[in-house]
Formats: structure tokens, C-alpha cells, sequence
């Protein structure tokens, strides 16, 4: 997409995502879920043109971690003032988004305006991190065929993981009890999920080597999805506090999830050298992710509508753990090889063009005597 459309795509997804909240409110139940799709949809497409916005820079990493976290403490944010209009105002649980994406509208429309106004990338920020081009429908066919085995693996995992972060966003006041803790503990718990997710992600931006931060990355979403994994087959085990859980289970989802939506494919792409942007990854992650949460909306509404949220939760997300542990760690795997292949290669090609056959050389060298002595 071209940067003069960005803004105006942001403001008509914006707006697109409030109309389905809106109907969300008008339509009844079971049909109010497909409003949840499509705002899902317009909220997920707008993710990656906001990111167009910074990628490609010396303080990307930054600037992401900022916008990257500010789902966090939003979404915390966000529960928190809908549970308290719904308990003080008396507005419905139906037209509670509504009141508060309406809220934020204007927010939105403020922050799409400040990201146009930010200058192009400079030579300096291109050689760090590669120069960034739009791609067509066949350039990006080659992209995913060149790098096939890695993204099958992280779209595949990121399926899960956004579905599990959207269960648990969504449904959060069904698998916990609430009537028992401040409606505001949301905000707090997200508010220290994001200072200790915006400094680890702040240290990124004083490692160079691309390469040595995408093996950071990965190791930590391995340990994110594996201490999903285990709080969720130990639940019963442990007996954590409310608090002590959603901490947790906040903290590991987000590491996992955000990490995905800000900086490793940042990363990817300046680590070798590719012809693209961020924006497809992302743009592609978010629709796989988006439309298995649907399905699994859908399959609440009309063949599970009175499940036990907690044991659900515990069970989906164990299994979630582990199928995304493998996939990380097939994923280092392949990258960590295909990364000392490709320098195996540019090493070669550098040496073929420094080293000079002897033959080479002769032929030079009688060249030079037939200029000279015609």
C-alpha cells in the first residue's frame, strides 16, 4: 500500500470496526458473533498498515515495543472501564464495546495522523535494516515459497496463539470470577505485564547482529508457550491466587504473541536481506489468527454454548503450549540452519569475485604485452 493511502485505509478500518461493534449491540444471539468477525477483520488488517508506518528504521524496535505493548495495558484498560460502566451505568454487555470503541475512536484517528507525519527512512536506517518495498501478488507467492518451511511453522503456531489470546481477552470475566476482585485489577495487572515486556523489548534495540536477536526471540516464545503449557496442566497443582494466574497467563501470552507482531519479522526481513516489508507477515498472521477465532466462536454459540470457561480455557491452552513449543523450536531450527547456509553462500560469491584464476591472469597479462607492443 502506498503511503498516501495509509492514512485513509486507517480511518475507514477504524470506522468499519466501531459499525460492527455497533451491530454487535443491534443484532441477537447467536447472529451478534459474525459482528466480532468483522471487526476483528478491520482491526487485524489495520495492525500492519500502522506498522509500514515504522518498520525499517534504527529505532523500529522502539517505536514497535511502544505500539506493540500498548495492546497490553489497552486491553487491560479496556476490560476494566467496560466492567465499570456495565456496574455503575447499567449499560449492557452488548453495548458496552460500543460506548468504549467509540471512546477510542478519536484516539486512533489522532495516532494515524501522527504516523503519517513521521519522515521517510534515511541511507543510515536503510543499511541497517534493509530497504523496504511493496511487493505484488506474485513477488509475494515467491517470498513465502523461498521461506515456506519457517512461515508454514509461525503462521501455523500463531493460528493457536491468537486464538487462545482472543478467547482470553474476550471471555476473560467467564473463566475467572470477578464479582470478587476490583474492576480495575485488569488495568493493573496489564499495566506491569507492559513495563516488563517493554523493557525486555527495549533491550533488543542495543543488540545489532538481526540474527542474534531473532534467536533471543524465539527462545523466549519457547519459554512463553512452555509456561503456558504447564500452568495450565498444573492448574488444580498449583492453586494460584486470581491474581498470581492472570499475571502469569498475561505475561507468557503477550511475550509470545507481541513478539510476532513487532519485532521478529522487523528482524527477518533486515536479517536476510529481503525484498518486502513487514506488513505481509503481519497482515497474514492476523487474518489466519482472526478467522480461527471465529470458528471457535462459532462453535461456542451453536454446539457449546454452556461450557465450563475455566476447564476449557486450561485444556485448549496446555495443548496450545505444546503445539507451539514445537513449532518454535523447529522454527530455530530451520532458521538457525538457513542462516549459516545463505552466509555459507554470500561467503563464496565474495570469494569468487577477490580470487582470480590463473588462467585469468595469463590472458590478462598477454593482453597487456599485445597493447603494448603492437
Amino acid at each position: 500500500m502506498k503511503r498516501e493511502d495509509r492514512l485513509k485505509f486507517m480511518v475507514c478500518s477504524v470506522a468499519l470496526a466501531e459499525l460492527a461493534l455497533v451491530f454487535f449491540g443491534l443484532l441477537p444471539q447467536p447472529f451478534n458473533v459474525f459482528a466480532l468477525f468483522f471487526n476483528g477483520l478491520a482491526l487485524g488488517c489495520m495492525w500492519g498498515v500502522i506498522f509500514s508506518f515504522i518498520e525499517g528504521r534504527k529505532v523500529t524496535d522502539i517505536l514497535a515495543s511502544l505500539l506493540g505493548v500498548s495492546m497490553a495495558v489497552s486491553s487491560g484498560m479496556a476490560k476494566s472501564m467496560g466492567l465499570f460502566v456495565v456496574n455503575t451505568f447499567g449499560v449492557t454487555e452488548f453495548w458496552m464495546p460500543a460506548l468504549i470503541g467509540g471512546l477510542a475512536f478519536p484516539l486512533l484517528i489522532l495516532m494515524g495522523w501522527s504516523l503519517n507525519k513521521l519522515p521517510q527512512p534515511t541511507d543510515e536506517d536503510r543499511a541497517l535494516r534493509s530497504e523496504r518495498v511493496t511487493l505484488n501478488g506474485e513477488q509475494r507467492r515467491q517470498l513465502f515459497k523461498s521461506y515456506m518451511p519457517l512461515l508454514i511453522m509461525l503462521f501455523f503456531a500463531n493460528l493457536f496463539i491468537t486464538i487462545l489470546r482472543d478467547i482470553k481477552e474476550d471471555f476473560l470475566v467467564n473463566i475467572i470470577d470477578v464479582s470478587t476482585i476490583s474492576s480495575w485489577l485488569f488495568a493493573q495487572v496489564d499495566g506491569m505485564v507492559t513495563l516488563i515486556i517493554l523493557g525486555i523489548f527495549a533491550m533488543m534495540s542495543l543488540i545489532n547482529s538481526n540474527y542474534r536477536v531473532l534467536q533471543v526471540l524465539l527462545a523466549m516464545v519457547i519459554g512463553g508457550a512452555g509456561t503456558i503449557s504447564f500452568l495450565a496442566f498444573n492448574y488444580d497443582a498449583l492453586q494460584l491466587p486470581t491474581l498470581y494466574w492472570l499475571f502469569l497467563q498475561s505475561l507468557s501470552l503477550y511475550i509470545v504473541y507481541l513478539s510476532f507482531q513487532t519485532l521478529f519479522f522487523e528482524r527477518f526481513i533486515a536479517c536476510f536481506k529481503i525484498k518486502g516489508n513487514v506488513g505481509f507477515f503481519i497482515a497474514t498472521i492476523d487474518f489466519i489468527g482472526y478467522t480461527g477465532t471465529v470458528c471457535v466462536l462459532l462453535f461456542k454459540e451453536f454446539c457449546s454454548p454452556d461450557i465450563n470457561w475455566m476447564e476449557f480455557y486450561n485444556q485448549f491452552s496446555g495443548w496450545v503450549g505444546i503445539v507451539c513449543s514445537i513449532a518454535f523450536i523447529g522454527s530455530a531450527i530451520y532458521l538457525m540452519q538457513r542462516y549459516k547456509l545463505e552466509r555459507q553462500l554470500r561467503k563464496e560469491e565474495k570469494n569468487k569475485k577477490i580470487i582470480v584464476s590463473p588462467m585469468a591472469l595469463t590472458n590478462l597479462k598477454e593482453t597487456a604485452e599485445n597493447i603494448c607492443n603492437p
